[in-house]
């Protein structure tokens, strides 16, 4: 892999994690513990909503996280053709 490419593959898979980072830590710091009080006013499943995020949502989001990750690299992979055959 030239070294152009190489950086620019590098940059792409640096500019997916951070946008997985920061929708995580918005996710689970943000909604379960900043904005929980205000988040409780509503209700999910029976449960207050900040109280959901803290102990349920960041998980779904996580695991649809990683999700995402595994077929975002898997484009920028095909993209840089540094894909499995």
């Amino acid at each position: 892999m030239l070294d152009k490419t190489a950086a620019a593959y590098w940059r792409a898979n640096l500019k997916t994690v951070a946008i997985c980072m920061v929708i995580w830590f918005v996710v689970s710091y943000g909604f379960g513990i900043l904005l929980a009080d205000a988040l409780n006013a509503f209700s999910l499943g029976g449960y207050p909503l900040g109280f959901w995020f803290a102990q349920q949502g960041s998980i779904y989001v996580f695991l649809i996280l990683i999700a995402f990750y595994a077929w975002r690299m898997n484009a920028i992979d095909r993209e840089f053709d540094v894909h499995e055959e």
